[in-house]
């Protein structure tokens, strides 16, 4: 098994290669505004997953998807050319799913500031069942044991001693 920091490594060099030359070299009129996320590799360095986004509709994904499939032969040489590695991994694309993510967060946030709007709304005039600060004070409890001894009397052990 290979070293993981050198995986790593040609991993984060493959990007590099893969983004620079889709810039300079390919020159295909589908390929729309891709951006290359993250590239991942295998532990023996044979095969390369690159992930990427495009910037547009459904129709220009599929687009760019089909100019990305076209062009992997040239990247792949280009990758090996640059990186010099005994056997050039093969290069698989797939679209990075981190937009669509994204997005699903924000709509799940937006419609919870959205319920909490409605929450903060409801209680605007609202007021306590109890009193306003229900909690007990230290100096409290001693001051109410004394009002009840007060009213009860003296004690008694019930044999007509009392313990005054």
């Amino acid at each position: 098994m290979t070293d993981t920091a050198r995986a790593r490594k040609l991993a984060d060099r493959i990007r590099v290669v893969v983004a620079e030359t889709l810039q300079r070299r390919i020159k295909d009129p589908r390929l729309g505004y891709v951006t290359i996320t993250d590239t991942r590799i295998t532990g023996d360095l044979r095969e390369a997953t690159v992930f990427y986004t495009v910037f547009g509709d459904d129709e220009e994904r599929a687009a760019s998807a089909a100019a990305l499939e076209s062009a992997k032969g040239v990247l792949r040489s280009e990758v090996g050319r640059q990186t010099g590695v005994r056997f050039t991994p093969t290069l698989t694309f797939v679209p990075d799913a981190l937009p669509d993510n994204a997005r699903t967060i924000d709509d799940l946030l937006a419609k919870a500031k959205a319920a909490d709007e409605q929450v903060r709304e409801a209680s605007s005039g609202a007021v306590y069942a109890g009193e306003a600060d229900p909690y007990r004070k230290p100096g409290e409890d001693e001051a109410e044991d004394d009002e009840d001894d007060a009213a009860e009397g003296p004690r008694t052990d019930g044999k007509g001693s009392s313990d005054v």
